[in-house]
């Protein structure tokens, strides 16, 4: 009986993220009446706050730059890390569907998407590309584009940004990072379009130059505009509606009232994990236990995944997350993610009994999972404390200390949590760490790095090391002695940028019942399914490129696409 409903349409969308978007974009494509819903005031979700590198093996831009990938050899490295409760027909869907699909939006949207040279996490394993190339950045768009919606597009992260509102692209970060000739245009340019563009400074705080997950977003946003498929802001997911095990529709919030919604061809799920739900943290993930460290957005809590449990579903590897380091500055409601700055000679990461546990530039998954196992073993890395010296402060960025101003500049949340001493002794004593043990820690790390040499953890040696390294020192760009004083130290936490446990899906996204069969008519992607990486995170872009990989494969098999 159709007079049930308020709404009738072919494809609901629940989530804003990337692999929401792209997925309503894809059924709009293929001639469905698509509705995206987003429980927060912002739309974008999590992605929006990413670098939106994508995780893609095969492609033509990887081709167009000389590296002749193969879908086999990435099979056989992502199947090497994943899971085995991880079916081979799930990675396979992937790594065969996402030059397609990066193809699709290439033709179909304004986005453009470049091919880099960032190896693999583990470029050594069988199958592994230590040139890169399988990673693939956004190149900027116009915000003005977007027009209103432009506001509502949630900021990057300031972890991706400067101050969390002036953009700059992939190249350009290097570029400023390591003060590369003509660094400084680069960073005075960015200010003065920034600053000098008035007329669009008066309708939002952002950089109309997008880059990053904005840039990702706002491009298909963009084509979701020309095609006028409606975003519903503010509208969370209730419930879903089941009918003899085939699901048809949803209970969606909006403006004030319980909207009966139909779907005709399915729903597709895409509204995040649980990262800042702390109860389901609690049950189902206790070594990534703080929801307050994750990077997640605030309206990551898994109503989704509940949602989808109630109708019958299964769920898989609940208790896994994508691991990271985190700086965590009080007042703000998430961690900020510790990529670039562990790599990059003259620091050094250690526990609160002041010493060295884990390689410092090894992938920030690798690092999250070694601070999480031995806080949990030891219960003496949450904080780990990162200790760099007078020539890292004044080179490289650390963390949320903004680059190029001085101590007493900093803002006060900042300052409240930076260790500080004229000698390695009187910052221990600051730290609340024995000084003699973090003056033989030190003195042992420099010996060796003198030489560039680290004989406890081989640091710089793997190839995915020196990505984040100084080019300019040598013979290890990750490794030099921490020896001018002042030294400092920041308190890093062992986090995650989201959990990737969820709801158990097919090779064709299809929410997986426990019966072990598809339910009808419900799809999951991004970090609502469970992850085809299993507890892995073989490399860069390996949670946005699945997300759209699988939006894609959802919305072609929903509305009976030629695949």
């Amino acid at each position: 009986m159709t007079d049930k409903w308020d709404k009738e349409i072919d494809t609901l969308v629940v989530g804003s993220g990337a692999g929401g978007l792209l997925a309503a974009l894809v059924a709009a494509d293929n001639r469905a009446d698509v509705l995206v819903v987003e429980k927060e005031a912002l739309w974008g979700g999590t992605s929006a706050t990413s670098g939106a590198g994508i995780w893609i093996p095969a492609s033509d831009q990887a081709r167009e730059a000389g590296f002749d990938d193969k879908v086999d050899d990435a099979f056989k490295y992502v199947r090497k890390l994943s899971a085995d409760n991880v079916p081979d027909a799930n990675i396979r869907s992937y790594v065969e569907n996402a030059a397609a699909m990066l193809r699709w939006v290439g033709s179909n949207t304004e986005l453009d998407y470049q091919a880099f040279p960032y190896p693999d996490y583990h470029a050594e394993e069988p199958g592994g590309s230590p040139q890169g190339y399988r990673t693939h950045m956004p190149l900027p768009i116009d915000g003005r584009k977007l027009g209103k919606d432009v506001e509502t597009l949630r900021f990057a992260s300031p972890a991706a940004s400067l101050f969390g509102y002036l953009n700059w692209h992939f190249d350009e970060t290097y570029i400023i990072l390591f003060r590369a000739p003509g660094w400084w245009w680069h960073l005075t340019k960015s200010l003065a379009r920034y600053w000098f563009d008035l007329p669009f400074r008066f309708k939002s705080r952002k950089d109309r130059r997008l880059t990053l997950g904005n840039a990702l977003l706002g491009g298909l946003r963009l084509a979701l505009n020309e095609r006028n498929v409606p975003v519903w802001l503010n509208s969370p997911l209730v419930d879903l509606v089941s009918e003899k095990g085939k699901v048809t529709g949803a209970i969606v919030r909006h403006a004030g009232k319980e909207l009966r919604v139909r779907t005709r061809k399915g729903v597709v799920l895409a509204a995040g994990g649980f990262d800042k739900n702390q109860e389901m943290r609690d049950a189902s993930a206790p070594l990534y236990k703080n929801a307050i460290y994750s990077g997640g957005i605030a309206g990551n809590t898994g109503d989704s995944i509940r949602a989808g449990t109630a109708v019958g579903a299964e769920t898989m590897n609940m208790h896994s997350a994508w691991a990271a380091p985190v700086f965590y500055v009080p007042g703000e409601d998430r961690g900020r993610l510790c990529t670039i700055e562990r790599a990059l000679p003259g620091c050094m990461m250690v526990n609160q009994k002041g010493e060295r546990y884990l390689n410092e530039a090894a992938s920030y998954h690798i690092v999250g999972q070694k601070m999480a196992r031995r806080e949990a073993e030891h219960g003496d890395a949450s904080p780990t404390w990162f200790v760099f010296d007078h020539v890292y402060r004044h080179k490289y960025p650390v963390g949320p200390l903004l680059p190029l101003m001085p101590d007493w500049l900093q803002r006060g949340e900042v300052r409240s949590i930076m260790k500080k001493g004229n000698t390695i002794e009187e910052l221990a004593a600051d730290m609340g760490v024995d000084p003699a043990r973090l003056a033989a820690t030190v003195s042992r790390y420099n010996e060796y790095a003198a030489k560039g040499e680290d004989p406890d953890f081989q640091r710089g040696e793997a190839t995915y090391d020196k990505m984040y390294g100084d080019p300019s020192v040598t013979p290890n760009p990750c490794l030099r002695p921490i020896a001018k004083g002042p030294f400092y130290a920041m308190p890093i936490y062992p986090g995650d940028i989201g959990t990737n446990g969820g709801l158990k899906t097919n090779d064709k996204a299809q929410v997986m019942g426990t019966n072990g069969k598809p339910i009808a008519g419900l799809y999951a992607v991004g970090n609502n399914a469970a992850s085809a990486m299993g507890e892995s995170y073989p490399g860069a872009g390996v949670t946005i490129g699945p997300a759209l990989t699988f939006g894609y494969i959802a919305a072609r098999h929903m509305t009976g696409a030629n695949e």
